[in-house]
């Protein structure tokens, strides 16, 4: 027998985001780049700023499913600077989906958007994000990305 898998809400971050570059259809799909310009890290426990650099470097499918991978890094009120990869999907209903690429509001509760962020550091306060796994319920608005991010117990 197995330990029962189960998360813990431990907090959120808001990722400012900046204007879509597109490198255009590559084959497998429409290749864009976002900057991420700054925005802040809320929980509980946890608290700071998203530096302004880094990027999420997505993949738009034919069928409008979205790969994601986003790099950045953001720093704790102590001062710990956490490097964050997060990899993740998004996918809904086509006119939802192209609602968002036009910047329009769209209920998040209608866009299945997930992600499986990992964290470094050197921080001895913050070594427990590097010895756990962590799953992530994102929403995306016209100007920043939303992730609630859960540790897997």
């Amino acid at each position: 027998m197995t330990p029962t898998l189960e998360t813990k809400y431990v907090f959120t971050i808001t990722a400012r985001i900046g204007d879509v570059t597109s490198a255009g259809e590559i084959g497998t799909g429409v290749r864009r780049i976002i900057p991420i310009l700054g925005g802040e890290v809320k929980g509980e426990g946890i608290s700071g700023k998203v530096l302004p650099f880094g990027a999420d470097f997505q993949i738009i499918r034919p069928n409008e499913l979205i790969e994601l991978e986003a790099k950045y890094a953001f720093e704790t009120e102590d001062g710990a600077v956490v490097y964050v990869e997060n990899i993740g999907i998004r996918f809904g209903p086509v006119e939802l989906l192209q609602k968002l690429k036009r910047g329009e509001p769209v209920d998040p509760k209608l866009i299945y958007f997930r992600t499986r962020p990992r964290f470094e550091t050197g921080h001895p306060n913050y070594q427990w994000l590097m010895q756990h796994l962590f799953v992530g319920s994102a929403a995306r608005h016209a100007d920043r990305v939303v992730i609630d991010v859960h540790q897997v117990l």
